[in-house]
């Protein structure tokens, strides 16, 4: 297994499915971490799963900038500098049609994902000692998905954040990219999220994902560590962990041969047409 002894990292949002898939990796490679969570009962249990002094689980809310300079100034006082920063929180509201959207929807989707992550790297970029690395948590949204258009928006400003990020920060070699999950089976664990909603996007991510199945959070996890400590010259990316959904056709003809070598189209046995209309996808 990599080794990261010594390092020093934060993940915000990281009393979810996918921050503590990544609190998990950072600490079984010897890491020391720092992870943000808003639940009371979501941060107890954390603590008790990792079960680790070099584990830290406090409680921040990325709308308030008081608790964004207060996690900055923890940080100073716990470890000084970091090497790694993943900006994982994020909040999604299914269903949003266009016409349903409310105002105070709107806003908080952009207070958390879009404001609390833009911040949150302008209070702890000072911290990332030079050559580190800060990640975003987006979304595989290259298709427009209904119900989705707040949380997309959220989200894909973060891309045009990250690449201008990663401009300024090229003094200091500190590397700033995205990763990008698509279908994640956090979605289904999440207990916000109506029941009938997690079984329709269970179903749905496997039908509609190339790969045939939702991803994990210990993928997305990889992926995230992958860019904050391996990908070394590489710097304003976004990874897509989506299972070929942004990439590849599900519904594309697949080449046969026939009697003469002519090509034959088909399409993969068991796979119905790609479809346009799934409920969205969540980080």
């Amino acid at each position: 297994m990599l080794s990261h002894e010594g390092k020093k990292a934060v993940i915000t949002g990281g009393t979810g499915t996918i921050g503590l898939a990544m609190a998990e990796l950072l600490l079984a490679r010897g890491a020391d971490v720092i992870l943000t969570g808003r639940d009371e009962g979501r941060m107890r249990d954390a603590r008790t799963r990792l079960g680790s002094p070099a584990a830290h689980v406090v409680r921040f809310d990325a709308t308030s900038m008081d608790d964004i300079d207060t996690l900055g100034a923890l940080v100073q006082r716990v470890f000084g500098q970091l090497d790694a920063v993943f900006v994982n929180h994020g909040v999604f509201e299914p269903e949003q049609l266009l016409e349903r959207v409310t105002e105070a929807s709107y806003d908080r989707h952009f207070a958390i994902n879009t404001k609390g992550a833009y911040f949150t790297v302008r209070r702890l970029a000072p911290l990332v000692r030079d050559g580190g690395a800060i990640i975003l948590m987006t979304a595989a949204h290259d298709l427009g998905y209904p119900g989705t258009s707040v949380y997309s928006g959220s989200k894909e400003a973060l891309r045009g954040f990250a690449k201008v990020f990663a401009a300024e920060f090229l003094p200091r070699r500190i590397r700033v990219n995205c990763v990008a999950p698509g279908y994640v089976e956090s979605t289904t664990a999440n207990p916000d999220l109506p029941e009938e909603y997690r079984a329709e996007f269970e179903r749905r991510g496997a039908e509609t994902t190339p790969l045939g199945r939702a991803g994990t959070a210990e993928e997305v996890a990889a992926a995230a560590l992958f860019l904050a400590f391996d990908a070394t010259f590489t710097t304003g990316a976004e990874l897509l962990v989506d299972g070929g959904i942004s990439r590849c056709a599900l519904d594309a003809p697949t080449p046969r041969s026939g009697p003469k070598g002519e090509g034959r189209a088909e399409c993969p046995p068991g796979r119905e047409p790609f479809s346009r209309d799934g409920p969205a996808r969540r980080t």
